[in-house]
């Protein structure tokens, strides 16, 4: 099939079309670079063997996504582009509403022009807010609780609605957890521009000597060694779950709503003394208060993916820090060349 991934550059897209281009799919890539690097696709094209097409542009812009369209072959899209940090879309709630609602409802529209009606949508577990029944299964009630989580579950609605309204579209919603992990050659992996949003790229920083100290944000919550618990899944094998998806939807039509996650739940602590055995060196920490709205235990049912899709997660918390590690150590700066200061 010819793909097109929009927001391919970034950290989990670059890792699916590695997997696309592995499994016999050509794929045309679609990224402003605003918070992403060229230089993955580079390498991505250099571990498969294989080209890609790569166009610079936004999502938000429908002149330069119908170009998209109108000059290359797309069978269809999986679509990662969007704004992703939580604290930031309380800040900036506008952006992150027009960009990824806005620059959704754009692609959509290019993608019906175009008679291209197959779509595998990267949403979050973000949309189930604080719903405390654990662990998580795709009919409970969502509930997000902040401007980026209700991006995602408005987005969802809104394929819905269209789906409903046109049953040509075969869609899947894909739930991720934490994503974590690097591809194994150590040549693609998360790098954040500034500050990391999520803890494994924090804990690889420190563990490289980038930054001094993890933030443990709160050690008193009803868990075994007090520390939140979460869902961590290796990034290929997340990779993989898109590909699934892709293979499902060529046989099914309608809207199809998968979780992606392990099923094992891994708390902070435990992730910082994993990666010291990983890494060969200790990780300084400290505790510090709770964040208001993080739940303390986060834990996904991924029983449907493997039902439907034969997917589960394959790799286990000692190969996500292993190759977590190969990737920061082989790469302190991540893509870029330049050394990036190091920040307390």
């Amino acid at each position: 099939m010819k793909i097109l991934v929009t927001g391919g550059c970034g950290y989990i897209g670059s890792h699916t079309i590695l997997r696309l281009l592995e499994g016999g799919h050509d794929a045309t890539v679609v990224d402003n670079l605003s918070n992403s690097q060229y230089e993955s696709l580079l390498r991505v094209q250099k571990i498969a063997g294989r080209e890609l097409v790569f166009l610079e542009a936004d999502i938000t812009d429908p002149v330069a996504l119908d170009r998209v369209f109108e000059h290359n072959p797309v069978d269809a899209v999986i679509h990662f582009a969007g704004l992703k940090a939580v604290g930031e879309s309380v800040q900036e709630p506008l952006r992150y509403y027009r960009n990824n609602v806005t620059g959704t409802l754009n692609l959509l529209e290019s993608m019906d022009a175009h008679d291209v009606r197959t779509l595998v949508f990267s949403s979050s577990a973000t949309v189930y807010g604080n719903n405390p029944q654990m662990p998580l299964k795709e009919g409970y009630a969502r509930g997000a609780t902040n401007p980026y989580g209700r991006t995602k579950q408005q987005i969802e609605e809104i394929l819905i609605d269209l789906q409903a309204s046109d049953p040509r579209w075969r869609m899947a919603l894909l739930r991720y957890f934490n994503p974590v992990g690097a591809h194994p050659s150590g040549l693609i992996g998360e790098d954040p521009l500034g500050p990391p949003n999520n803890l494994f790229p924090f804990v690889s920083q420190v563990a490289v000597g980038r930054r001094d100290t993890v933030n443990v944000f709160g050690s008193d919550y009803p868990t075994p060694d007090g520390t939140g618990v979460r869902d961590y899944i290796h990034v290929m094998d997340l990779a993989a779950g898109h590909s699934a998806a892709l293979d499902y939807l060529s046989d099914h039509q309608g809207v199809h709503t998968w979780n992606l996650g392990s099923g094992q739940g891994h708390s902070v602590l435990e992730i910082i003394r994993s990666f010291e055995k990983a890494a060969g060196r200790s990780i300084p920490y400290n505790l510090a208060d709770r964040r208001p709205g993080d739940a303390p235990v986060s834990l996904a049912d991924p029983s449907s993916a493997f039902r439907d899709l034969g997917w589960k997660a394959a790799e286990t918390l000692e190969s996500m820090c292993a190759d977590s590690w190969r990737w920061q150590e082989n790469n302190p700066n991540g893509y870029r060349t330049e050394a990036v200061p190091a920040v307390p």
